[in-house]
């Protein structure tokens, strides 16, 4: 059987899924009326570094801004990792099926203009909305809407009260993005005590690309005709511990929609990526980590967020101890190793092609009921060249100090 075939039939085994699971429902009972609940936190930080970052500084802050000097001190507060939620629960349908709703967003939608004021109007962005169909006789779940790819480690993200929306390693050596699409899940059996309860996740979500139509526009080489991102996710939890395993697949054409862009290198990619990850917490213990393999992972912030037939590693991990009841100690390390190679290849000579990242990380947290407080020390350095080839690479490195604090509703 050929690869096209399997994917075809993995397509339209999902959508299939989706229309069983709307004709199960189309004439469902009489039902109570819907719970509405409002949920979120304030954030705010601190911050002081030694360089600009990547995706922007304070809270977004990951790795360096290339060749920005070793003179370059600033300092600033930072509110945009707020957040506020709404979920909506208790509808039932046929079936033993029920019904939910999530929408929520935060601050990270950019600023309205650039002027001298700008930088106090932060502007909302969504983040997730779907509805969700459970089953909990059958164990049986769809997600549909935007949310997170299987390949997100929603459930072993590194603690921290500075970088929250921009994790830890984010794009560093962990990988995933938002998409709009549909996700199943399935618990494998029946749970039982002091067993491994197993549980099948199957997605399907919006290809994206960086061009070379129109990004926001469905006009990306990951949009010509039919080109979901297809995900698997094996997830298996035990008491304090759990581990999950996780593939990645999509398809690229280069041309774009119409096949008019020039395509130099090459004109399709296959994005593929394997990942692996665990969490553990044994008493005041704990460990998070995930590590991956893959190629032209650019649309879910693989290679150093860098677009092209790029092939990578990546890995991050996180320890830590809770010193008292209310104080918590963590230490974080994050790298991504894109390919040099075909780093070069794809970046071109002139420009900054970004061919390693190397994370440290050391949070001190307290935490008392919905209110908790955190000092994080953070240094992270890059190696980018801008050579064609034998290139002479440059390391830049920067340090981030953060005090933030948090208050949950």
């Amino acid at each position: 059987m050929s690869k096209n075939s399997i994917k075809t039939g993995v397509i339209f085994g999902l959508i299939a899924s989706l229309f069983f699971a709307t004709a199960v429902f189309a004439d469902p009972p009489a039902s109570s009326g819907p719970t509405i609940s409002f949920h979120g936190f304030v954030s705010t930080s601190f911050f002081w570094q030694s360089q600009d970052f990547t995706f922007g500084n304070g809270q977004n802050a990951e790795w360096p801004v290339t060749n920005t000097g070793s003179n370059h001190n600033l300092s600033g507060f930072d509110v945009r990792n707020t957040r506020a939620w709404i979920d909506i629960t208790g509808v039932s349908l046929s079936n033993g099926w029920t019904v939910s709703g999530h929408l929520e967003g935060d601050f990270f939608g950019g600023f309205n203009g650039a002027g001298p004021y700008s930088a106090q109007q932060e502007t909302p962005r969504l983040r997730q909305a779907f509805m969700k169909l459970s089953n909990a006789d059958s164990g049986s779940s769809f997600t549909i809407g935007q949310q997170w790819d299987l390949l997100f480690p929603i459930d072993a993200i590194p603690e921290s009260l500075a970088h929250i929306a921009f994790p830890l390693g984010f794009g560093s050596g962990m990988i995933g993005w938002r998409f709009p699409g549909v996700v199943y899940s399935q618990n494998l059996g029946q749970a039982a005590p002091d067993t491994l309860a197993w549980r099948l996740d199957l997605g399907a979500f919006s290809g994206s690309w960086n061009g070379p139509g129109n990004n926001t526009n469905f006009d990306t080489a990951a949009n010509v005709d039919f080109r979901p991102q297809i995900e698997a996710r094996l997830h298996a939890q035990e008491g304090d511990w759990h581990g999950f395993v996780v593939g990645h697949y999509s398809s690229e054409d280069l041309s774009g929609v119409g096949g008019t862009s020039p395509t130099p290198i090459t004109g399709t990619i296959t994005s593929s990526a394997l990942e692996i990850g665990t969490g553990w917490h044994p008493g005041p213990w704990s460990l998070v980590a995930a590590a991956y393999t893959g190629k032209g992972l650019g649309q879910v912030f693989g290679a150093l967020a860098q677009f092209g037939n790029i092939s990578e590693h990546g890995v991050y991990a996180q320890g830590g101890y809770k010193l008292a009841p209310n104080w918590g100690l963590y230490v974080s390390y994050a790298t991504a190793d894109p390919n040099e190679s075909d780093v070069i290849t794809w970046i071109g000579n002139g420009a900054s092609g970004l061919l390693k990242s190397r994370q440290y990380a050391a949070d001190l947290i307290f935490g008392d009921g919905p209110f908790g407080f955190g000092v994080e020390w953070m240094h992270a350095s890059l190696d980018s060249t801008t050579a064609a080839t034998a290139p002479a690479v440059t390391t830049t490195s920067g340090n981030q100090i953060s005090l933030s604090a948090i208050y949950k509703f």
